[in-house]
């Protein structure tokens, strides 16, 4: 987690997991899927800076690990892409009924 923050890294990791538990039920929902993917586009900038400080303090491990490390930060790219094509596709579902 980016030193910036405030609090413990701990706290932190288990702050975001219980967030992504929390958007992936909005998006699952058609009632709260518009506000879900709209959350899930904010949580994954969110994470962003901790994924891109997991890339570098992990440039030293073995290759696997920084596969996985590197690998994360290009993939939030695709995935704000997603959640906002979810908030947007709700949209359209909604004014094809």
């Amino acid at each position: 987690m980016p030193r910036a923050l405030p609090g413990s890294a701990r706290f932190w990791t288990y702050a975001s997991g219980v967030a992504e538990l929390a958007v992936a039920a909005a998006v699952a929902h058609p009632a709260t899927r518009r506000a879900g993917g709209r959350a899930a586009a904010a949580l994954f900038v969110a994470v962003l800076p901790a994924n891109a400080k997991m890339a570098v303090d992990w440039r030293h491990r073995r290759p696997t690990k920084r596969a996985i490390a590197y690998g994360r930060v290009p993939l939030q790219a695709p995935l704000i892409w997603w959640a906002l094509r979810v908030a947007g596709a709700d949209t359209a579902c909604r004014r094809a009924r």
